[in-house]
């Protein structure tokens, strides 16, 4: 049987530098953001796990069907890291990442200091 050529997926990667210290400490804005995005992309949320640290400050990890999205944020430096991978088995979903990370960063009003993608 030949298959054409597979690509995994899109695996895009950010630093930003959020202004408004309360964006890097509201783990549950965070949480109500993510499922507002679920929705408008029509991603499905298999689990979820969220860590408060003692400075308020957060990690979360949402498992996706699709694969993942991943923040931590560090208030004490107005920084955050974001990663946000979905897999392509039956669509390309390379834009849909791009789209994610998008409303991600007009969420936090952030400035991108750090941008990556891997094409896996």
């Amino acid at each position: 049987m030949d298959l054409p050529p597979y690509s995994p997926g899109l695996h895009k990667l950010v630093t930003l530098h959020v202004d408004e210290i309360q964006k890097l400490t509201n783990s549950q804005g965070f949480v109500d953001a993510t499922h507002i995005i679920l929705e408008k992309y029509e991603l499905e949320k298999v689990g979820a796990v969220v860590h408060n640290f003692d400075n308020d400050s957060f990690t979360i990890s949402f498992c996706l069907k699709e694969s993942h999205i991943c923040i931590h944020t560090w208030p004490e430096y107005n920084q955050l890291t974001l990663d946000v991978y979905l897999c392509n088995y039956l669509q390309d979903n390379s834009q849909k990442v791009k789209d994610v990370m998008a409303d991600y960063i007009s969420y936090f009003e952030g400035k991108i200091i750090k941008d990556f993608e891997i094409n896996r």
